[in-house]
Order: structure tokens, then sequence, then C-alpha cells
């Protein structure tokens, strides 16, 4: 993976969103070249027309980073609830994994992540959690502790929405941790149904104003659901991409989203993908014979160069990591070489990078 190396200074990684949703720069890209363009996000309506189809992902981050201590020994340990599993608990991650043996119970404590020597929380009044057992991909069982007292929540979901954090990615740094602001700004104005442990972040940039306006003009806005994992930030580390196993994530494309963008396609629009995540929904729906019936699917589908998107779409997007796989998807529109010589362009100018940071509109 040598090849998706690229050189970005510490300074360009946005640690907090700009001060205004949409106040974003955008870099507009030509895939039949041409140099790129520097614009601003609130541009953005200048590059659709009517007729387009705009795709989202309407899937919602769950507050899903907890903080506890062992009830035992008081020892920290950190929880990410991934997914939910029968009777009110959550597969979830857990850290350190290996020093939390089944059966092991924790209190949740209200703040994240705690100081050594903080004795503020001692857990009393909070929810009693058990960490249970292995349930495949590296995570582990996590339920509340049966015979909980009081208005103890009964549902795991229902701790995460009082006690959790926003789960922001790990290249986001600061030192007073998650922010109240976090809650909605690390989320998508359309965010509709709860599943996410990342946002997905082209969708952050758009505000309801402009979402209007691009009805207004003629231009649809169709969503797909894909819930972003954890597997979503890891890095490719085979040096032969065909070697690469992409993690699976599900999705789902809507009966009436399907047959907007078959209307689209038949009429001469352009479908724009907001985000990678749209890109592999709306491309694992194309090969798997365009569904009609809005089930959710799995997919494992890794685009890169020589088998990249079959269904023609306009991308919105972020600048991602070095050797990552969304890395390689812009790739797979773009050829190695253009899409790094866009990013060396992008460290030239400033721009913000990551899910924090500014955005690419690729054409």
């Amino acid at each position: 993976m040598s090849g998706y190396r690229y050189d970005l200074p510490e300074r360009l990684i946005a640690q907090q969103p700009t001060d205004r949703r949409g106040d974003s720069r955008l870099l507009v890209v030509h895939r039949e070249g041409g140099a790129p363009e520097s614009r601003s996000f609130r541009d953005f309506p200048d590059f659709v027309r009517p007729g387009d189809l705009l795709v989202v992902n309407d899937t919602r981050v769950l507050p899903a980073r907890l903080w506890a201590r062992k009830e035992a020994t008081g020892g920290r340990v950190e929880l990410l609830a991934v997914r939910p599993l029968a009777d009110g608990a959550w597969a979830a991650m857990v850290r350190p994994s290996a020093r939390v043996a089944a059966g092991t119970r924790v209190c949740v404590v209200r703040r994240g992540p705690l100081a050594e020597s903080s004795s503020e929380d001692t857990g009393a009044a909070d929810p009693i959690l058990v960490v249970g057992d292995d349930v495949g991909s590296g995570l582990r069982q996590l339920a509340i502790a049966t015979g909980a007292q009081g208005d103890t929540p009964r549902d795991l979901s229902q701790v995460l929405e009082r006690w959790g954090e926003m789960p922001l990615p790990p290249y986001i740094r600061r030192e007073d941790g998650p922010r109240s602001e976090d809650r909605h700004r690390y989320q998508c104005v359309y965010a509709a149904h709860e599943g996410a442990v990342a946002a997905p972040t082209a969708g952050l940039h758009f505000t309801n104003d402009m979402l209007d306006h691009l009805r207004a003009m003629g231009v649809a806005v169709a969503p797909v659901t894909l819930h972003v994992g954890p597997g979503t930030f890891q890095p490719i580390r085979t040096e032969n991409l065909a070697d690469h196993s992409m993690h699976t994530e599900t999705f789902c494309v809507p009966p009436e989203t399907a047959r907007q963008v078959e209307r689209c396609i038949d009429a001469g629009g352009r479908v724009v993908a907001v985000g990678t995540t749209v890109c592999r929904s709306l491309e694992s729906w194309h090969r798997m014979g365009r569904p009609a019936d809005g089930a959710f699917r799995e997919t494992s589908l890794f685009l890169r160069p020589g088998d990249g998107p079959r269904l023609k779409t306009a991308l919105l997007t972020n600048f991602h990591l070095p050797e990552s796989s969304l890395l390689v998807l812009v790739a797979s529109l773009l050829g190695r070489e253009r899409a790094l010589d866009i990013y060396a362009h992008a460290v030239q100018k400033d721009y913000r990078f990551y899910s924090y940071g500014d955005a690419m509109l690729i054409l």
C-alpha cells in the first residue's frame, strides 16, 4: 500500500467543525481533466442542474462511546457499542478487552476519559453493565446487569442516549474531549435511522436551507441507509490491493430511491452520491441487479482501480486517510496518480482533512 501514502501536516487535520455548518471549502475535480477548482461549499448548487438526483445516507450516529470502571477494582474500561443484539444487549468493542473477563460488572461514569487521580465519580447512581462473551469480529456482548435498581434503563440504547459520547474518530484529539456541539455537528441534518458509529462525513456540510434550495432548483434528494461501522477506519495492511479483505456492512436502497435512480438515469440526469458510503451502496445495489424490495443486504465491495464503479455517479466526499480503502475508492474514479496529485494540491492550498474537514466534488 506504499502507493497510497501522502504527506499531511498535522495542522490540516480538522479538530472541530467550521463555526457554521456549510462554511467548508469545496475542491471541484472534473474526471476528464483540467485543474481542480477551489470554491466554497455554499457554491455546491452551481454544479448540479434540474433533473439531477442527490443521494444521501440517512444513517444516524449513536452516542456509542461509554466510559466505565470495573465494579470490583475501579480499573478503567472504554466501551463502544456497535450493533444491537437480542433482549436489549449490544455487541461492543471493549478496551482493554484482554483484561476484562466475561461476567465482569462495570459502572458507567458520566465523564470520559477520567484522569487517574479523579475521585469525583463513584458510579453509584449510574448504570451497571455486564461484559459478556465474544460475539465475533472482536466484539463482546454488553448488557445491563440484572437486578438493577431505581430508574436504571432496561435497554442499553437508553444508556447510550443518556451517558454516551459521540464516537469521534481517533485522529480528533482534543484536550477537553468530545463537546456538546458534537451531538449535532457530527450528525447529518437528515439523519433518521440510528445504527452508525461514525458519520457519513460528506453529508455534514449540508444545511436544511441548502437542501430546500436544491429541491426548488429541481434537484431531487433521496436516501439510502448504510450504518457505518468501526471498520471504516481500518487501514489496508496488504501491499497488493487484491489481497485486501474488505469489512462487511449492511445497506438498504429503499424502493422509492431505486425508482428515482432509474428515472434519473433514463432521463439523462446525473446521480450525485453524497459520500463513499452512498457510492458503495449504489454500486453494490447495481451489481446485485438493482433490486426494488428495499431489503437490507450485506456488502463487502472494495472499489479500486481496475474495478471501479460501473454505475456512473458524481461523488461528493471529504479528504481521506492515507492507505485507506476510501482513498483507494477515490483513485478508482480518478486513477491513483491523479488522485494523489489532487491531494497534494489540497495540502498545498491548506484544505482541512478528514471528518470535520473540507469537501471534494468529483464530476
